[in-house]
C-alpha cells in the first residue's frame, strides 16, 4: 500500500469492522498479516516475547535478512535493547531536548519568515529540512552536509516519491540512500574516534554493549534516528492544512493554552509513520485469528489512530482532544527515542506559524507523499497573510 494511491482511511475503516487481522499479498512480494485495530496493533507493539523487532521493523526489508538485526536499537528487543536504548534516551530527555529550542526556533524562522512574506509557501517543502537540522545539531554534525543528509533521508523513507527517486527506480534510491547513509555516519564515527566531542554520536561511541564497544551499533542508530526523524515534520504540515481548509486557522491561532493538545492532535491525525514490522516468535492468537511462528505482522498506526472504539469522533480534527492516547510514537519498549524532541519541535513550529501568519487558506489541492512509511504530504501549497506587526517589525529591520 503505497500511500500517494489515495487515502488508505476507507480501506481501514472497513478492515477494523470486518477483517481486523488479514492476510495481504500484492504481486509477487511476500504476504503479510495486517493488523488494523488499536488494541491488537499496541498488544503488537507492546509484547516484544511474542512480537519481535529483530528481523526487521519496515515492509521494505520484508523477506530479506535485516542486517542491523541486534545492532539498531528498532531492531533489537529487551534486554539488549533497554542496554542500549538507555544513553540515546537519557540525550534525548525531555531536559536535554529543552537545551535544543533556540536552535529549532532559529531554523523555523529562517525557512519560515521568507516563505511567509512572499504570500504564498509550500508548507511541506518548507518543513522538509527541520528534522536533519535539529538532529545535526544534536549530533554535532557539520551544517554544510544537513541538505546533503536531507535528501538522502527522504530517499530512504519515500524512494517512490518523484522528487526524491532517482531514474534507476525507487529500489535503486533506496538502496544508493542506505549506503550513503551509513557511509556518511562511520566517517563522522571514526573521526570521532580520537577526538570525541560533546555531542550524541561521541557519546554513543563510549557505550559498551555485551562488554565491548560496537561502532557498528553506533552507525546504525545514528542511521535509525535520522531516517525516523524525516517523518516528525509531517504532523505540523498536515495539521496546517487542515487548519487552512476548514477555514478554522485563525481561532486556533489565538489559542496559545490549545498548543500542548493541539500538537498531541497533529501526531494522532497525520500518523507521520505509517506502519511497523514484526515477526512472530511462536504461534499465537491476535484479534481471534491464529497465527504461526515466524509470520510477519504489520501493524498501522494511522488506522489505530483513527479507532472508533478508542476515539470520540475520529475523523474529526479536534485541537481540544484531551486525554490523546494515539500510538503515534508507537508503544511498548519500541516507543520512539526521539519523542521528546520531536514533539517540541512541532511546537516550535506552531508557536512562530502562529505569532506570523494571521491566516492560511489552501491554494490547490495537496498531494500525498509516495511512501508506505510517511504519511504526509509531497507538496502541500498554501497562501499566507501575515500579521500587521510582523509586517511593521519586517519594515523597521528593512
Amino acid at each position: 500500500m503505497v500511500y500517494a494511491d489515495g487515502d488508505p482511511h476507507a480501506v481501514w475503516y472497513r478492515l477494523r469492522r470486518t477483517d481486523p487481522v488479514s492476510w495481504r499479498r500484492t504481486g509477487d512480494r511476500p504476504g503479510y498479516w495486517s493488523v488494523t485495530r488499536y488494541a491488537d496493533v499496541d498488544r503488537v507493539l507492546r509484547d516484544h516475547r511474542s512480537f519481535t523487532s529483530t528481523r526487521g521493523t519496515f515492509l521494505n526489508v520484508l523477506g530479506r535478512p535485516d542486517p542491523a538485526s541486534g545492532r539498531q536499537l528498532a531492531a533489537t528487543d529487551p534486554p539488549r535493547h533497554t542496554v542500549m536504548r538507555s544513553p540515546l534516551q537519557q540525550a534525548l530527555s525531555i531536559r536535554s531536548t529543552a537545551d535544543q529550542e533556540a536552535v529549532i526556533r532559529k531554523q523555523v524562522r529562517a525557512v519560515l519568515v521568507p516563505a511567509a512574506h512572499s504570500g504564498w509557501m509550500d508548507v511541506a517543502a518548507l518543513m522538509t529540512g527541520l528534522p536533519v537540522a535539529v538532529l545535526g545539531t544534536v549530533m554535532g554534525l557539520p551544517e554544510a552536509d544537513w541538505p546533503q543528509l536531507t535528501r538522502l533521508a527522504m530517499m530512504a523513507v519515500a524512494p517512490h516519491e518523484p522528487r526524491w527517486q532517482l531514474p534507476k527506480g525507487p529500489d535503486a534510491t533506496l538502496q544508493r540512500a542506505h549506503r550513503a547513509l551509513f557511509a556518511y555516519f562511520q566517517d563522522q564515527a571514526h573521526d570521532r574516534a580520537g577526538n570525541p566531542g560533546s555531542d550524541l554520536m561521541s557519546a554513543l561511541l563510549g557505550l559498551q554493549v555485551d562488554g565491548h564497544a560496537d561502532p557498528g551499533a553506533v552507525v546504525a542508530n545514528c542511521y535509525s534516528l535520522m531516517v525516523g526523524a524525516a517523518t516528525w515534520p509531517h504532523a505540523a504540515t498536515v495539521a496546517l492544512v487542515e487548519l487552512a481548509a476548514s477555514g478554522r486557522y485563525a481561532q486556533w491561532a489565538a489559542r496559545p493554552d490549545l498548543l500542548d493538545p493541539l500538537v498531541e492532535e497533529a501526531f494522532r491525525w497525520a500518523s507521520p509513520a505509517n506502519h511497523f514490522l514484526r515477526h512472530t516468535t511462536t504461534a499465537v492468537e491476535l484479534g481471534g485469528v491464529g497465527l504461526p511462528a515466524g509470520a510477519p505482522v504489520v501493524v498501522w498506526l494511522g488506522s489505530a489512530n483513527r479507532d472508533e472504539a478508542v476515539f470520540a469522533d475520529p475523523y474529526t480534527f479536534d485541537p481540544t482532544r484531551w486525554p490523546n492516547r494515539h500510538l503515534a510514537f508507537g508503544s511498548g519498549p519500541h516507543n520512539c527515542l526521539g519523542a521528546p524532541l520531536a514533539r517540541r519541535m512541532i511546537r516550535v513550529v506552531f508557536e512562530e506559524v502562529f505569532a506570523l501568519v494571521a491566516d492560511l487558506a489552501p491554494a490547490g489541492e495537496p498531494s500525498h507523499l509516495a511512501s508506505n512509511f510517511v504519511a504526509g504530504y509531497g507538496c502541500a501549497p498554501v497562501t499566507v497573510e501575515v500579521r500587521e506587526s510582523a509586517l511593521a517589525k519586517a519594515g523597521r529591520d528593512g
